[in-house]
């Protein structure tokens, strides 16, 4: 299927590794310029050579923390310098870190800062280039709405879902789109990191009906059509990317 998003500008965040850097290579080998962001320099700068030994066009590489209180500004003003315009923002970083009732205030600001408030000044910052092309789309990497305890970042997903949702009301008439995806799980660092290999085969053979954790690449195909003009109608969504592992029907 040809995609028809071959000269089309991206921003990606959280590309150093995992998800990000799936989306960042499948949307270059679409022929997307991309801007990628993330802490680590020199894991961007590796995602930023194997785009070009692919045959795709070097990235501009943005190393910035989201924590940082001037982030969504700095990163927009780079990647609109770098790339002239952003038609495609793909807003993949963010954290979790589990904690209770007793969680400090600076636990919260720090889980709803990096997994909702960054993002939302990031799309904004974005947005009225968007409006003045007439074309934009604004694909959010979320999470789960099935948490088993208190959990800032799942608090934070949510209102992602939430703002969403009420955004892409306010900007489709401007040829804007605004979609999210929960991925289900997607190996990565924080995967391996967290859950031990006994767990995850009992986990893919149990609570997984397809029976396997996902790649990056699962969420990143579903991210590249969604960025195309083929996917025009479709705006407001909540597209979980999971296996069949959550048991809410919608």
């Amino acid at each position: 299927m040809e995609l028809k998003i071959a000269g089309k500008t991206g921003l990606v965040t959280g590309a150093s590794s995992g998800i990000g850097r799936g989306i960042a290579l499948a949307l270059a080998a679409e022929g997307v310029q991309l801007a990628i962001v993330a802490r680590r320099r020199t894991l961007l700068d590796e995602v930023a050579a194997e785009i070009v030994a692919n045959g795709g066009l070097r990235p501009a590489v943005i190393a910035a923390d989201l924590m940082q209180p001037d982030a969504a500004s700095a990163i927009a003003t780079l990647a609109l310098r770098e790339l002239g315009s952003v038609d495609i923002l793909v807003n993949n970083a963010g954290g979790s870190r589990s904690f209770g009732v007793d969680a400090s205030e600076e636990q919260w600001e720090e889980a709803l800062t990096l997994n909702f408030t960054r993002q939302r000044q990031l799309a904004h910052q974005l947005l009225q280039q968007m409006v003045a092309r007439n074309w934009g789309r604004i694909i959010n990497i979320t999470g789960k709405s099935e948490p088993e305890g208190i959990n800032g970042a799942f608090c934070a997903k949510a209102a992602m879902h939430s703002w969403a949702k009420g955004l892409s009301r306010e900007v489709g008439k401007h040829g804007i789109t605004v979609n999210s995806i929960p991925p289900g799980r997607i190996m990565s660092e924080q995967i391996l990191r967290n859950y031990t290999p006994e767990y995850r085969q009992w986990q893919a053979q149990n609570e997984i009906p397809v029976g396997a954790y996902g790649e990056p690449e699962d969420i990143a195909q579903l991210v590249c059509f969604l960025a195309s003009p083929l996917a025009r109608y479709i705006t407001g969504t909540v597209i979980p990317v999971d296996g069949g592992l959550r048991r809410y029907q919608f």
